[in-house]
């Protein structure tokens, strides 16, 4: 099993389970997490999502250079099912990685190791980022005369300073936990053994929050990026209204007055 998807107390799991190939997404993962992403948005019982790599190594090492990329350049042949399936419908990848899958539910990153190439660019669309200090990040793509296409020249220098992102782009060379936390790429350096106890407080803290509310932030904040002002605060009225519509909206406030915890549906 390529990979683990579970759910417990409303958060989804999803646990690269490669370690053997330093959790590299091979065309049987990318279809395993295309599906996964896909229920997790689906299914309203979820409100976060947790994703890490088994293993104590990697995260995630990005591409197979041996399965997922011959694929790709035409080197290798549909062999498996899931290369057909891959070969048939070559967006799986980009949903698999989150590249361009509108998905306006939280995620969260465990971060256990290196997270490189395409396992650095998944981390663009998760939300909150929580990494062990032996964790390093990179995209070594222009090193094998590749393209980072997993949507790095779009979000890197967005998320980070313009200079670190170009200097991460060209070189390809690491950049470390402490300069990642230093640079706002992640949230939080624990110890390795403490890193899914941190994400699960986070995704406990925000899986209690009202669903709709959640969704409607996560959603203004991407669709909002680059847009003018006016078009920004536009855009922020038109998705925010319907959440001052819902029963959530009036349960939140009438649990603070009564000084209990709310009661979301998620409607």
């Amino acid at each position: 099993m390529v990979l683990i998807y579970e759910k417990r107390n409303r958060i989804a799991y999803l646990t690269l389970n490669r370690p053997e190939a330093r959790n590299a997404v091979d065309p049987e993962l990318v279809v395993a997490l295309a599906a996964a992403w896909e229920d997790y948005k689906a299914d309203e019982s979820l409100r976060c999502a947790i994703i890490t790599g088994a293993g104590d190594r990697s995260f995630c090492a990005g591409a197979d250079l041996g399965k997922l990329i011959p694929l790709f350049t035409g080197a290798r042949p549909a062999e498996t099912e899931a290369d057909k399936k891959l070969q048939k419908d070559p967006s799986l990848s980009s949903k698999a990685f989150l590249r361009d899958f509108e998905l306006n539910k939280p995620v969260i990153a465990a971060i256990n190791g290196f997270a490189i190439a395409g396992g650095m660019e998944l981390l663009y669309s998760t939300d909150i980022r929580i990494a062990c200090p032996e964790a390093k990040f990179g995209l070594q793509e222009a090193k094998w005369a590749i393209f980072p296409a997993g949507g790095s020249s779009v979000h890197l220098p967005r998320q980070i300073p313009y200079a670190k992102a170009m200097e991460i782009l060209l070189s390809g060379e690491l950049m470390d936990a402490e300069d990642a936390l230093g640079y706002g790429f992640i949230n939080r350096v624990v110890p390795r053994d403490k890193v899914m106890e941190e994400a699960e407080r986070w995704a406990g803290i925000i899986s209690k929050n009202g669903p709709v509310a959640v969704s409607a932030i996560k959603e203004a904040v991407t669709l909002t990026s680059g847009l003018t002002l006016k078009e920004g605060l536009a855009k922020e009225t038109e998705l925010s209204t319907p959440v001052f519509l819902t029963k959530d909206a009036q349960e939140g406030p009438r649990a603070f007055k009564e000084k209990r915890e709310p009661k979301y549906i998620g409607k």
